[in-house]
C-alpha cells in the first residue's frame, strides 16, 4: 500500500510542476490572454459548472452516448470476429470488404451519420460504433481462431449447436483476450464522442469546451479540457481494474 500511494505521488510531480509553471506564468505582469488562463481560475470555472448542473449534463450525454456506440461495438464486432475466426472461408470472403470499410476515419461519416439520424444521441453513437468495431472485429477474430482444437472438437462430439458451441465453448476460451479489446473500445469510444461533440453535435463536454472557445473563455475551456482528462482517466483505470479481476476469476476456475 505504501509503495502505491509513494508511486501514485511520483507520478503527480511533473502535472502538478506544470500547472504551478502555468499559474506563475499567467500572473505575471500583462499576461492577459484569450487562450490562456490560470489553472485557478480553470479551476473556479470547474466549480461553477458543477453547481450550474451543465458539467453533469454534459458528461452524461457524452458517457451515455459512447456507452451505447461501445455495446453496439462490442456485440456486432464479437459475433462477427468469432464468424470470421472459425471459418477460414467467411475470412476469404469478406476479407476485401473489410480492408476497404476499416481505414475509413470514423470522422468522415459525421455528415452521412447527420444525414440519417440528425443531431443527438443516435448520431454520436452510430459514428462511435463505426470506429470501435473494427478493432473489437480484430481482436475478436484473433482470439477465436486462438481457441484450442481440442475445445472445438469436444463440441462437435457433443454434437453442440452453432449457438451453443459459442456460448459454452469459445466465448469461456476468449474472455481474458477480449477484455483488451473491451479496454481499447473504450478508449477509442470516448475519443471518438467528443471529437464528434466538438465537430458538429451540439450537446456534450466536446461541444461545451468550443463554445467555451468562441466565447473567448479560456478559463472554462481549459476547465472542461481538464475535466474531459479526468473523466478518460477514470475509465481507464475502471477498464484495468475490470481486466485484473476477470483475470483473477480466470485464474481461479483453472
Amino acid at each position: 500500500m505504501r509503495t502505491r500511494l509513494l508511486n501514485a505521488a511520483r507520478g503527480l510531480v511533473v502535472p502538478i510542476g506544470l500547472l504551478a509553471m502555468l499559474e506563475i506564468y499567467m500572473r505575471g505582469p500583462g499576461k492577459s490572454s484569450d487562450s490562456l488562463a490560470a489553472p485557478t481560475a480553470a479551476a473556479r470555472s470547474l466549480g461553477r459548472a458543477l453547481v450550474d448542473g451543465s458539467l453533469l449534463q454534459g458528461t452524461l450525454f457524452t458517457l451515455g452516448s459512447a456507452a451505447l456506440g461501445l455495446a453496439i461495438a462490442l456485440i456486432a464486432g464479437t459475433l462477427f470476429g468469432i464468424w470470421l475466426g472459425l471459418s477460414r472461408r467467411a475470412d476469404a470472403w469478406s476479407f476485401l470488404t473489410i480492408e476497404v470499410l476499416r481505414p475509413i476515419p470514423s470522422v468522415a461519416l459525421i455528415p452521412l451519420a447527420m444525414l440519417v439520424f440528425g443531431f443527438g444521441v443516435r448520431m454520436e453513437s452510430a459514428v462511435v460504433a463505426f470506429a470501435v468495431f473494427w478493432p473489437i472485429l480484430v481482436l475478436a477474430q484473433a482470439a477465436a481462431r486462438q481457441v484450442d482444437m481440442r475445445l472445438l472438437e469436444v463440441a462437435d462430439a457433443l454434437s453442440l449447436s452453432p449457438l451453443a458451441r459459442v456460448v459454452k465453448i469459445v466465448l469461456p476460451a476468449m474472455v481474458a483476450r477480449l477484455f483488451v479489446a473491451v479496454r481499447l473500445g473504450m478508449a477509442i469510444a470516448l475519443v471518438v464522442a467528443v471529437t464528434v461533440e466538438i465537430a458538429a453535435n451540439p450537446h456534450g463536454m466536446g461541444y461545451a469546451m468550443i463554445v467555451a472557445q468562441q466565447s473567448l473563455d479560456p478559463a472554462l475551456m481549459l476547465a472542461w479540457l481538464f475535466w474531459i482528462a479526468v473523466v478518460g482517466y477514470l475509465i481507464n483505470l475502471l477498464a484495468l481494474m475490470l481486466e485484473r479481476r476477470v483475470a483473477r476469476a480466470m485464474g481461479a476456475a483453472t
